[in-house]
């Protein structure tokens, strides 16, 4: 099985993702709340319990230091994978919103640009990590779609600002397991490379990377005050703030993302409430209130 962009596999998974969701979907929407409550969080249990069995499969059998480095959850997706299940038993609707928003634009991207399996050194030896790799991220995506499509949990635009609030969150929660594993010792203790940003910069936490094409992509939104030491013996160098250059760019491109997701589910709330508005505006400048 090889995975190249627009090949006979890559189409296979697309389309095997998409029934998977349409599949669960029909089969569920008769089912009791209840039977489609645990069906779906099976999925997301079965999704974590799959990221610590992954040691156990190429590559990561094969080389020790890399099962106990990449054990920890240190990417979106993979974070992602660790706290969906213990946010959709949350009553939060702010943790599922997020769960929503950010795991239907993640997973949809990954599935849609697979770059892991795509630049896996041998992909024939790495088949169950290839499968592993499409489960995680077709679950992303689909369970919390189904979620919502089932009417287990409802969507708010007045919660959109729950994506971008929450992925930055989750990216402090990814530096926080970066900094441990280095305490720890699961990677080479810090020095002077440590912060830089080839060295393990998972998710761009310390800054784009060097002739990456989304890295440059997302710098663009980012005020050059964060590209830059501000004081001391380095300041004016060019040095991205860790975490704090993400700011700007996940508010400016997750925001109107999650926002036209939104409409998707909520359109109804927002036209009414946009209506609402506009009676106020006219009502508080017609001619009769003025002559009042």
């Amino acid at each position: 099985m090889i995975i190249e962009m627009f090949n006979g596999w890559y189409f296979f998974w697309l389309l095997l993702s998409a029934g998977g969701i349409l599949g669960l979907y029909f089969g569920l929407r008769r089912a009791k709340p209840r039977v489609q409550y645990w069906v779906l969080f099976s999925l997301l249990t079965l999704g974590l319990l799959l990221h610590f069995l992954k040691v156990y499969i190429p590559p990561y059998s094969l080389d020790e230091v890399c099962k106990l480095r990449n054990i920890w959850f240190v990417n979106i997706c993979g974070a992602n994978i660790a706290l969906f299940p213990f946010f959709y038993l949350s009553k939060s609707k702010h943790l599922k919103d997020y769960m929503f928003y950010i795991g239907v634009i993640s997973g949809f991207i990954a599935l849609l640009y697979p770059i892991e399996p795509i630049e896996k050194a041998d992909q024939l030896a790495e088949t169950l990590d290839i499968i592993r790799f499409y489960y995680h991220h077709w679950m992303l995506l689909a369970v919390p779609l189904l979620m919502v499509l089932l009417g287990q949990h409802k969507l708010s635009y007045k919660r959109i600002f729950s994506a971008p609030v929450g992925l930055l969150l989750l990216m402090l929660f990814i530096m926080l397991n970066q900094i441990f594993q280095s305490e720890l010792g699961y990677i080479s203790l810090r020095n002077n490379d440590f912060y830089h940003i080839n060295y393990k910069n998972t998710s761009y936490i310390w800054g784009p990377d060097e002739n990456n094409a989304i890295g440059t992509f997302l710098s663009w939104f980012c005020p050059s005050f964060f590209k830059t030491v501000p004081a001391g013996q380095y300041a004016g160098t060019t040095k991205y703030w860790p975490w704090f250059w993400m700011i700007c760019p996940v508010f400016i491109l997750v925001t109107p993302l999650a926002f036209g997701l939104s409409m998707i589910f909520d359109r109804h709330a927002f036209c009414e409430d946009v209506k609402l508005l506009f009676a106020r505006v006219r009502l508080l400048f017609s001619p009769k209130r003025t002559r009042e």
